[in-house]
């Protein structure tokens, strides 16, 4: 196939394969979008040729019109995913759909000699004006109408999925080759067959009624399974449009309801007053003319009449999607400052192996350990604690815990007469040192044993009175009234004297 596995090369974050279709526009390519931790979506990917790309002024009004008409949003129309310019390259991301195009499809009928039916053309007709329909009413962020005109509805542009669902694509594209194909002169080039009579005319100057022709155009085509406007140079298909007559279905040999037949030549008036005003008004009408076919019996008709080209395509993205497990669906390499790779915010996956993006080989990176993040978060908790813990220490550093168990209380004072104030508290007098000699008994305070409490030991005895080993109370030293001092952090300190 063309876009096999060795052709493959990468475009910012999608790998670009081999050729689905190519216009005189741009080719169309099988694509990947290559996403974080091996996600990967098969896309379509139109690439412009390089007299488009490289024009400045047609590369910003073409990322202009794909910009708005990345606003539609319909099952029957082709979602523009992404749009990519870079290194000269410019680059429609598109949804892929699996099916095959409409101008296949009739090439294919055209030479086995047969048609499709007449409900099977309702069906995919109806569809195409449906998706042209929520184009036109497209509207930006501000709910402001976008005027969204096709301007190429051609069988190259209605994709008939495998689903069953048809599909319409390539909307602003005409827009901005139309503008790009204006030469010096005036002169205006492109797809005439498939034009209205005052697109021709005027250019630019159009509305959605120009889709509206266009899509008759189409429905003429697939009932009769043949060109409407064909001819041997640009000038002769321009007079048909504009000036011969448009034979209806029936003089040509196809034998169609009245009701269908009135549908195909209302759309095809040169005079855009005398056709449907939207396309949805000709959607309606042609359902009501034959009820449409189905998704499911589309579908079934679509593997009848166009088998080798769904088989075919099927076997190519399965080759692609099958390499990229190996080395081509691999994310964009992150990188540093200075522009070469950064190992360390590489994935794991892609530092254990070479990775071979656009052909270049990216050697092995020296294997970072990452901690978990809970391992993290843990450490940083405790760390956290600890300094809390520690803070706690420093200010409560120099606080003493009370004497356990001797609650002192001041003896009652002296009565004072008014003219004489209070006297102040006694200095502290430090203890005599100890004697070599063996202290009296009257002298030693108790101490209570493990077996004893301290109401045991103090029972009978004043508050805050020592008791001696006899249990009688100890004679009260001097200079203990108050028995205790306090210092300059305002802590109660019991005097040793007193106890």
């Amino acid at each position: 196939m063309a876009g096999g596995h060795a052709g493959a090369r990468k475009v910012g974050r999608y790998a670009l394969y081999g050729e689905i279709a190519s216009g005189g526009m741009a080719t169309v390519h099988f694509g990947r979008l290559l996403g974080p931790s091996g996600f990967a979506r098969t896309v379509a990917i139109k690439r412009l040729h390089p007299q488009f790309a490289k024009n400045p002024e047609f590369c910003s009004m073409f990322l202009d019109e794909a910009r708005l008409a990345a606003r539609i949003k319909h099952p029957n129309v082709v979602p523009i995913l992404d749009m990519i310019s870079e290194g000269g390259e410019l680059l429609l991301v598109m949804d892929y759909v699996h099916g095959e195009s409409l101008a296949r499809v009739l090439k294919n009928m055209e030479r086995g000699g047969s048609r499709p039916p007449l409900k099977i053309v309702s069906g995919v007709m109806a569809s195409v004006l449906h998706g042209l329909h929520a184009a036109h009413d497209a509207v930006d962020e501000r709910g402001a109408p976008l005027g969204i005109v096709h301007r190429d509805v051609s069988p190259q542009n209605v994709i008939i999925g495998a689903d069953g669902t048809t599909r319409v694509l390539d909307f602003g594209v005409a827009k901005a080759m139309g503008r790009a194909q204006v030469t010096r002169e005036g002169e205006l080039k492109g797809k005439y067959a498939y034009m209205a009579p005052e697109q021709i005319r005027h250019g630019s100057s159009v509305d959605r009624r120009v889709d509206v022709f266009a899509a008759a155009i189409v429905l003429w085509e697939m009932l009769a399974v043949r060109r409407l406007f064909n001819g041997d140079s640009e000038l002769a298909i321009i007079a048909q449009v504009t000036m011969n007559e448009i034979l209806p279905l029936k003089q040509i040999g196809v034998a169609v309801p009245p009701e269908l037949e009135a549908v195909v030549m209302r759309g095809l008036a040169r005079d855009p007053a005398d056709r449907f005003q939207t396309a949805r008004e000709m959607a309606m009408a042609l359902e009501a003319a034959v009820p449409p076919a189905p998704a499911w019996e589309v579908g079934e008709w679509l593997a009848k009449v166009a088998p080798e080209g769904i088989e075919r395509r099927a076997r190519e993205v399965q080759t692609i999607e099958h390499a990229s497990l190996t080395d081509a669906d691999v994310p964009p390499l992150p990188s540093s400052h200075d522009g070469s790779v950064d190992a360390a915010s590489m994935p794991s996956a892609m530092r254990s192996r070479s990775s071979q993006v656009s052909g270049i080989s990216v050697p092995h990176a020296p294997q970072a350990v990452a901690l978990p993040r809970y391992v993290v978060i843990l450490a940083a908790a405790v760390l956290i604690a600890a300094l809390g813990g520690a803070a706690l220490l420093w200010f409560d550093r120099g606080r003493e815990e009370p004497v356990t168990g001797i609650q002192p209380v001041a003896p009652p004072s002296a009565p004072s007469t008014a003219n004489t104030p209070p006297k102040p508290p006694e200095p502290t007098v430090a203890p005599a040192p100890a004697e070599t000699t063996a202290p009296s008994a009257s002298a030693i305070v108790a101490t209570p044993t493990p077996t004893a409490t301290t109401r045991s030991t103090a029972k009978g005895a004043p508050t805050g009175a020592a008791t001696t080993t006899s249990g009688k109370a100890a004679p009260r030293a001097e200079g203990c009234s108050p028995p205790y001092t306090i210092d300059a952090k305002g802590i109660r300190r019991i005097k040793p004297e007193c106890l």
